[in-house]
């Protein structure tokens, strides 16, 4: 198995944190939490098999193939547990590693993502449009998903770069994804998730609206919903409240194995 592309910073003996990145997005896309997450933790930054420096093999992908490759990397980091977070994309691959292999999750983070995001139809055309037309031909609705109109007005060098992430993405990475979002449904293995669990939603995405993530919450027994005011991408039009939210979470008490509760 080809490794993933990732960086790890912070504290070499702090405990491990790993971040996973949305649809078209790169581990660059965490860049607003970064200092705020290594004061504590090791963080391990990847991107998803077909994304940025990472390996781009044809498709079709699945949802457990990117978490067997995101597995892999772990594994040869010699890391055996660890604190996880992921946004849409990132949270999907998230979830089925707690719920699969929940003995390794100590805490859970999952920001605008879901369990079933649906309309397989869409997915599937718009992997037809890239492959056609290339990356650019979606930046704009991409970007209007990602980001409520005012930030977009507000903060236009953050689009720029966040643009740039999206039509820099490879074409067969993203089409394949899709392929695995039009199939994915993750919700009946929600109830096999035990690591605490925090759910964070855009009050305004409209990619994956709120109650994907009060489906996310209704499944995984104690998680908790926190919503702020944003679209898609709330860690970056939210950057200093979604890093409370996952530092304040993130530091609570250690969390045993699963087999010693």
């Amino acid at each position: 198995m080809t490794a993933l592309y990732h960086r790890v910073d912070g504290p070499p003996d702090g405990p491990v944190l790993v971040l996973g990145s949305s649809l078209g997005t790169t581990h660059a896309m965490w860049q607003p939490q970064l200092a705020a997450l290594t004061a504590t933790h090791r963080v391990v930054r990847y991107d998803h098999r077909g994304y940025g420096r990472s390996p781009v093999p044809p498709g079709p992908y699945r949802v457990e193939d990117l978490g067997a490759y995101l597995l892999a990397v772990l594994d040869d980091l010699g890391v055996e547990r660890y604190d996880l977070a992921g946004l849409s994309l990132g949270g999907m691959v998230a979830m089925w590693l707690a719920a699969v292999h929940p003995s390794r999750v100590r805490r859970l983070a999952l920001l605008c993502t879901s369990a079933r995001p649906g309309d397989p139809d869409m997915w599937r055309d718009r992997a037809a449009t890239v492959r056609a037309h290339g990356m650019a031909a979606i930046a704009d609705a991409g970007l209007a998903r990602w980001f409520s109109p005012a930030f977009r007005h507000r903060h236009p060098g953050v689009v720029g770069w966040a643009r740039a992430m999206l039509v820099g993405t490879p074409v067969e990475g993203y089409a394949a994804c899709c392929g695995a979002l039009a199939v994915l449904d993750l919700q009946p293995l929600l109830r096999r998730i035990v690591a605490p669990t925090l759910v964070v939603a855009g009050a305004g995405d409209p990619a994956l609206p709120v109650p994907h993530s009060e489906r996310i919450v209704a499944g995984i027994a104690g998680s908790r919903l926190s919503i702020v005011d944003s679209a898609h991408l709330a860690n970056v039009e939210q950057p200093d409240l979604v890093g409370q939210l996952l530092t304040d979470f993130f530091a609570a008490s250690p969390v045993p194995p699963v087999g010693d509760r």
